[in-house]
């Protein structure tokens, strides 16, 4: 099989084969069975330092994205997605958003957005959408209050506008409130449903 397009998948969560993990797993897989090339990326096993709002990155004009001052992994992360076709984002819901290492990465996404100092707002240097994402969170409360009621999906749904893609599909997991926890089987079948449809032509 011939293969038809890549996907990166970045897991912002704390725990490696938690609910989160499993989930994109899920949709990873469904993926490769269409014929794409995927790799996950945890972040927690990337060098990634705090934005420091030096604003940088985002001060010179024009639709490539401005780069950071910072010497870590950003840059290769970044370039990584940017050659990406599709895009899976995953990441809990902790004290009413997203984890903060999740929020930290996030912040640094800031050279995507050009913000010179005069200016009263910011604005995605390239705002065409032409890649597709999935996004996934997991949550102690039922999935449709946290849904609802966090500041969660809206974050992931902004990082992804930054990368340049148009969420798709959105799988979460409620009830999240045991330290072992299988992902259960309603939502296995979601992430495979979920993972065709990200690739679909």
């Amino acid at each position: 099989m011939a293969v038809r397009g890549k996907l990166i998948a970045i897991v912002g969560s704390y725990r490696k084969e938690g609910i989160v993990d499993s989930a994109v797993d899920g949709v990873l897989r469904a993926a490769q069975q269409q014929g794409v090339e995927t790799k996950k990326i945890y972040l927690l096993d990337q060098h990634i330092e705090f934005c420091t709002n030096c604003r940088t990155c985002m001060l010179e004009p024009g639709e490539a994205r401005g780069k950071c001052v910072l010497e870590d992994d950003l840059e290769r992360l970044l370039t990584e997605i940017e050659q990406a076709d599709y895009l899976v984002i995953g990441a809990p819901v902790n004290f009413g958003n997203v984890n903060a290492i999740t929020r930290k990465f996030m912040e640094r996404c800031v050279g995507f957005a050009w913000w010179p100092w005069e200016s009263r707002a910011p604005k995605i240097r390239n705002p065409a959408r032409n890649k597709r994402a999935i996004l996934v969170s997991a949550s102690g409360a039922p999935a449709w209050l946290a849904r609802c009621f966090t500041g969660t999906l809206g974050a992931l749904k902004k990082m992804a506008a930054l990368f340049g893609a148009r969420t798709v599909g959105v799988l979460w997991i409620g009830q999240v409130n045991k330290e072992h926890m299988a992902l259960p089987q309603k939502s296995c079948l979601k992430a495979h449903v979920l993972g065709r449809k990200l690739v679909a032509d």
